[in-house]
């Protein structure tokens, strides 16, 4: 019995370690999106391209930061992703 409750607590304490972990990053990536997405937007309007702002390029956008904008970018121009 001894045993079983210390292996609860031990998988316990591992979630509660990987949702403080999860819930820390979370405004980080907020950031990451909306930030991805006003430069999406720029671009689509400054430059008169047509890169579809939708779930997928906002999530490599927020994953990536800038490094993702750049992602979707080069992706648009190579045809193979985010064309509208």
């Amino acid at each position: 019995m001894v045993v079983g409750e210390i292996i609860g607590l031990i998988l316990a304490i591992i979630v509660v370690v990987i949702l403080f972990k999860v819930l820390k990053s979370i405004p980080a990536l907020i950031v990451n999106a909306v930030i991805g997405v006003v430069i999406l937007w720029l671009l689509n309007l400054v430059f008169g391209l047509h890169i579809a702002i939708n779930i997928w390029s906002v999530l490599v956008s927020a994953i990536g930061g800038i490094a993702g904008v750049i992602i979707v970018v080069v992706l648009y121009f190579l045809g193979f992703a985010f064309v509208s």
